[in-house]
């Protein structure tokens, strides 16, 4: 008659997929979140950036938790920091 495998044995397959799961995804992602949030920190004004939206623009005033783009001459428009997704460096 054969024996059942012990109940750690049973656990290991679940430690390793959780491992595994957590080197391929949760530690990316936090890595991500955490570029991201000092990208959003580092802004200042005449920056290039790409919100979430597709908008481009420039920074042209960082509020607190928003900041105003220029998308035009004399067009200006007020984002929340964290709509933000791309910075590029204007040369100045």
């Amino acid at each position: 008659m054969p024996q059942q495998p012990g109940f750690i044995m049973q656990l290991v397959p679940m430690v390793l997929i959780f491992g595994i799961f957590y080197f391929l995804v949760i530690m990316p992602e936090k890595k991500k979140q955490k570029d991201h949030q000092e990208m959003i920190k580092n802004l200042k004004k005449n920056d290039e950036v790409v919100t979430s939206g597709g908008i481009h623009g420039i920074v042209v005033n960082l509020k607190e938790t928003s900041v105003v783009l220029r998308l035009d001459e004399n067009v200006r428009v007020e984002f929340d920091k964290e709509a933000v997704l791309v910075l590029k460096k204007r040369a100045e």
